[in-house]
């Protein structure tokens, strides 16, 4: 094989190096032969790349019924709607909060340095607790001075030695000693007893109600940030036993007694957790020592701080708007009125709002902030604190429920005083025991 000839190679490009045009043209022609066999290579992946996907999906649109040139306005409203439903709703949310205060003078701030604001806010509240119990004619049993008048009566000039000589006994003692001999006297008690069952649609009492004995030995010595603190927490407390005694007067309004009403006694609505039996409830009843039991309502911004662990989830937070309070409530109830009752406590019910100054033209709201957390149903038992009770002939129950009470922040944040606020804020951080 020959070898190259490099003096004539070299002498070639000498040439191409005195004709540069001729070299570039060259250049220029090589490089696009470099490049035509990709490229086509290219064009061809693409083209069926294409063919595959964008002309496949275009003639599937064409097949497509075109959209109606309405269907925007149509959305629109259906948008439209939503929105409006989302105002409503937390319009309503709001409004369940608005509620009437037993003294505009006290909140947020009191509005003069007298005290006796807070004493004031306490016979409102007392007076407040006796009429609703009075709209839904509820009477406590016969008192014990009632049944030894009755009784003082019926032996007055019979000569009747062993009925005068228990004239000012106790009356549980009373009550035991003449039911077992029997007799006239036993007579006169049943027939008081009965009058009463008669005469009231529902037996209540007012001491039996959180708050009412608090407020009926209330004296200002704590402080004026302390006092507007427990006003505000029983106002918070005055609005659930609205609902409750509300609860009963609906669930009792076509009877006319306690014979046939389904719910036949409110045992109590309390803000403490109070499982001792009904027999030393009643040891708390109707004096001085009521009072220690009155806790007052809190708000629940956790576990350790509530009744029970709610099962909803539900505590104070400023993520949801949203205030808790945890309450209880017992009655007798017929036993076939359990349900009745607990669905007539969770339902709606209406409420007067005049503003945060209570002069503004009156508006009638609608509020349903209960949800019932636990229930336990227990036997009636004979004891002492069904003595002189009469039930009628019906199956009766005691029913305990402990619920929640949801309060909308935004309804009321302007009412809530400052050192509320601020009392919350230092329970915040607290992470020590606070279960009641």
């Amino acid at each position: 094989m020959n070898m190259p000839n490099f003096k004539d190679v070299l002498q070639k490009l000498s040439v191409l190096k005195n004709n540069l045009s001729l070299l570039a043209s060259i250049i220029i022609a090589v490089v696009g032969l470099l490049l035509f066999i990709p490229t086509q290579l290219m064009s061809s992946k693409l083209k069926a790349q294409i063919e595959a996907e964008s002309v496949r999906m275009g003639r599937q649109i064409g097949r497509m019924d075109p959209v109606s040139r309405q269907q925007r306005e149509v959305e629109k409203v259906y948008q439209d709607a939503h929105v409006k439903d989302a105002n409503e709703i937390a319009n309503l949310a709001r409004q369940s909060t608005q509620r009437e205060v037993l003294s505009y003078g006290i909140f947020p701030e009191p509005q003069t340095s007298s005290t006796l604001l807070f004493e004031q806010f306490g016979k409102r509240f007392r007076s407040g607790v006796d009429a609703m119990i009075s709209n839904v004619n509820g009477l406590d049993r016969p008192s014990d001075s009632e049944l030894q008048k009755s009784l003082q009566n019926a032996t007055a000039g019979t000569g009747a030695r062993r009925g005068r000589s228990m004239i000012g006994a106790p009356s549980r003692l009373l009550y035991r000693s003449l039911g077992a001999r029997g007799g006239v006297n036993a007579e006169v008690l049943e027939q008081v007893c009965m009058e009463r069952a008669r005469t009231a649609r529902v037996y209540a009492n007012p001491a039996d109600v959180g708050g009412y004995a608090f407020w009926t030995e209330y004296k200002f010595d704590t402080g004026v940030d302390e006092s507007v603190k427990e006003c505000w927490y029983w106002q918070l407390g005055y609005w659930i036993i609205e609902d409750v005694i509300a609860t009963i007067g609906a669930c009792n309004s076509e009877s006319d007694s306690v014979l046939e009403a389904p719910v036949k006694r409110l045992l109590g609505v309390d803000f403490a957790l109070k499982r001792r039996g009904m027999a030393s409830r009643s040891l708390g009843r109707r004096g001085a020592k009521r009072k220690k039991d009155d806790v007052k309502p809190a708000y629940v911004l956790s576990a350790k701080d509530g009744l029970t662990v709610p099962c909803t989830g539900r505590y104070t937070n400023e993520e949801d708007n949203i205030d808790v309070v945890h309450f209880s409530t017992i009655a007798v109830v017929r036993a076939d009125a359990v349900l009745k009752f607990t669905e007539e406590l969770c339902s709606a019910k209406e409420h007067k709002f005049r503003g945060l100054s209570g002069t503004e033209p009156e508006q009638t709201f609608q509020h349903n902030q209960i949800t019932v957390l636990e229930s336990d149903v227990r036997a009636v038992e004979e004891g002492p604190s069904h003595d002189y009770y009469r039930y009628g002939d019906d199956a009766v129950v005691e029913l305990d429920l402990i619920c929640e009470y949801i309060f909308n922040r935004e309804g009321y944040k302007d009412s809530i005083p400052k050192v509320v606020t601020d009392e919350v804020e230092l329970l915040k951080q607290d992470t020590g025991p606070r279960r009641r």
